[in-house]
């Protein structure tokens, strides 16, 4: 029995989604399981898969139409039945085959009709109905329309109910090809024509192809809206500092190879900022919460967003429990992460919630920036490029390598001497390692 394919439901507070790519195409045969279409939303990309095997009849939604939850999609036929149920109209046509052959013989010279249309005729309408979906049928039947002049144009070797309508308006409808005869007018039309058709070409000469129009993708459309939202629903400052990374450095140095033999995953940067964030949100919670209406919500558990760039923006996936996960964990999970962002495989599961979020610019060499929140959180943490500058220690001055660090946060419940004291905090964290063992 056929049935509709509808979009699924695609997680919390997303209602509709993009069609971003349709993977099977009309009258192809698919198997349960088996992806038919990508969806495009806000945060993730979502795969339909087929409910069972069968022939998609019919795609409803083109790509780039925006089709909400529970939407129609496509029609899935099954095919057996479909070949089942095909002969069942025959006995109503054989009735009048001998009148409707001679018809159909007089009658298919007249429509251009191809050899292989022709072979059908003398079957008495069996095969004709086989090449015809039920539909199809329906309506013909409706239109006293003869299947055998009807031409198949959306799946090959198969009429569709668009063919039936499309082949009664041309033959029901001969007024529009009346005016024809009004055909002295383009003696003139064509001055005209030419007159106006320089115009589309001048103005793509002026530009000459130094411009394209390209739309946003729906995930860019929403990274747009909700970080201008954020800028005008928050009161959003930011603070900075720099950390020596000496110590950080030395570390990685001296136990890198251990590191990652023991653990099979490498010692990066990551693991040591987010335990010096979870020990600064733990000393200041205020960073560590939002704002609902006239409530402020503290939490007292840290998942910890990690903003990654991927080809199609910036995602922000979460980990989950920082602060009861060991180093090798954090690396671990973030690379995980990092990868499912790239390959566009991030479930919503992987994206929703986060109390806090750091953001690495330096990976692209940025020496300084003030990050946006990722709303409703109201702190997120800003690196940067590692750069090595003269600094003055106990009256040396000696080559140090430096970052700078920038905490954008929401001044209506964060203020600014909190927000000091919580970049402080990483900082000291970060240059003294040993004690994120005790505090991170």
């Amino acid at each position: 029995m056929g049935i509709e394919i509808r979009v699924p439901v695609l997680g919390e507070s997303i209602t509709d989604a993009v069609i971003a790519k349709w993977l099977k195409k009309e009258g192809d045969t698919v198997q349960q399981d088996e992806t038919l279409v990508e969806l495009e939303t806000d945060k993730v990309n979502v795969e339909v898969p087929a409910p069972q095997n069968g022939v998609l009849q019919k795609i409803l939604r083109q790509e780039g139409d925006t089709v909400a939850v529970g939407e129609a999609l496509a029609n899935l036929g099954d095919g057996a039945e479909q070949a089942d149920q095909a002969p069942a109209p025959a006995p109503a046509q054989q009735a009048p085959s001998s009148a409707t052959t001679t018809d159909q013989a007089q009658a298919a010279p007249n429509y251009g009709a191809s050899p292989a249309a022709a072979t059908v005729v003398p079957s008495g309408g069996n095969n004709t109905s086989a090449l015809a979906t039920p539909v199809a049928k329906l309506v013909a039947a409706e239109h006293n329309v003869d299947l055998s002049q009807v031409k198949g144009n959306n799946l090959p070797g198969r009429v569709t109910k668009e063919d039936v309508l499309g082949y009664v308006q041309n033959v029901q409808a001969p007024a529009p090809v009346a005016p024809k005869p009004a055909a002295p007018a383009p003696s003139t039309a064509p001055v005209q024509a030419q007159t106006t058709a320089p115009a589309p070409s001048t103005a793509s000469s002026n530009n000459n192809g130094r411009e394209e129009r390209v739309r946003l993708s729906r995930r860019r459309q929403t990274i747009a809206t909700r970080l201008v939202e954020a800028q005008h629903n928050a009161a959003m400052l930011t603070t900075f500092n720099e950390v020596d990374m000496t110590a950080i450095m030395e570390i990685r140095s001296r136990r890198k190879e251990a590191f990652k033999e023991r653990n099979q995953v490498s010692l990066g940067f990551m693991s040591f900022f987010t335990k010096a964030v979870v020990g600064a949100l733990k000393a200041y919670p205020k960073l560590n919460a939002e704002i609902q209406g006239i409530d402020m919500i503290l939490k007292h558990y840290y998942d910890i967003g990690i903003a990654v760039g991927a080809e199609e923006g910036l995602v922000v996936p979460v980990l989950r429990d920082a602060d009861r996960k060991s180093f090798a964990q954090i690396e671990r999970e973030i690379g995980d992460l990092a990868k499912k962002a790239r390959s566009n495989s991030l479930a919503l599961s992987d994206l929703q919630g986060g109390t806090f979020t750091i953001t690495n610019g330096g990976v692209f060499g940025s020496l300084l920036s003030t990050p946006i929140l990722n709303a409703p959180q109201v702190g997120i943490l800003g690196m940067h490029k590692i750069q090595e500058r003269p600094m003055a220690i106990k009256g040396q001055v000696v080559i140090r390598p430096m970052m700078y660090v920038a905490l954008s946060y929401d001044h209506r419940i964060v203020d600014g001497s909190g927000a000091v004291q919580f970049l402080v905090r990483v900082k000291e964290l970060l240059e003294d390692p040993e004690s994120l063992l005790l505090e991170g």
